[in-house]
């Protein structure tokens, strides 16, 4: 039998929480481009089927719950940790300062966050930290789904202004097409230089 997605949030609403986010990030495994986290408050017990774990989806099925979800939920908050930054402080750090900024950006502001992974953020806000979060809990799976679109967005936009690295198609993540054009071309301002594949290659 399927996992009641709502187990997590009635929890939070049984102890007097009302407006419960769920957090999650998408790229943190790229070579090239910012990681991307939200934050998503639902309206108890919204009707939103089909919403899942934002891997599990195809990417017109992400398109379609996206825009669902921006007309259903209470609130959105987006956070943006570009790879200057991914850089100067590594990946884990960079993660968890995007989920606190989503967090931040949430208007109303969240009384309780579940956040997907092993670890909290920087907050005074009660919370709680859920393994694989995004496949037991809506709100984590809403913010996983938010995430990966907003960051996909992102980087079909980069394609436009670094055509030869083909970011439209792998979103910066370590296809061989994308190997091979950091081989032939070296690094675009966006790329992570810290990471292995990548910092071979700086000049």
């Amino acid at each position: 039998m399927a996992p009641d997605l709502w187990t997590f949030e009635k929890k939070a609403r049984a102890v007097g929480c009302r407006l419960i986010a769920g957090v999650d990030e998408a790229g943190r495994g790229p070579l090239a481009g910012p990681v991307v986290s939200a934050a998503v408050i639902l309206p108890d017990g919204v009707d939103l089927p089909g919403i899942d774990d934002s891997k599990k989806l195809t990417p017109a099925r992400r398109t379609r719950l996206y825009d669902r979800l921006y007309a259903a939920a209470c609130a959105i908050g987006i956070g943006v940790v570009d790879a200057a930054e991914i850089d100067r402080v590594n990946i884990l750090q960079a993660t968890l300062c995007s989920m606190a900024i989503a967090v931040s950006n949430l208007r109303p502001g969240p009384d309780h966050l579940l956040v997907d992974g092993i670890f909290t953020i920087a907050s005074d806000l009660p919370q709680l930290a859920i393994k694989k979060g995004d496949s037991l809990s809506i709100s984590i799976a809403a913010a996983s789904i938010v995430a990966k679109v907003t960051r996909d967005r992102i980087m079909t936009q980069a394609d436009a202004l670094y055509p030869e690295f083909g970011f439209r198609l792998h979103k910066g993540y370590p296809t061989r097409s994308h190997r091979d054009a950091i081989v032939d071309y070296g690094c675009s301002p966006i790329h992570r230089r810290t990471f292995k594949g990548v910092r071979e290659y700086v000049k």
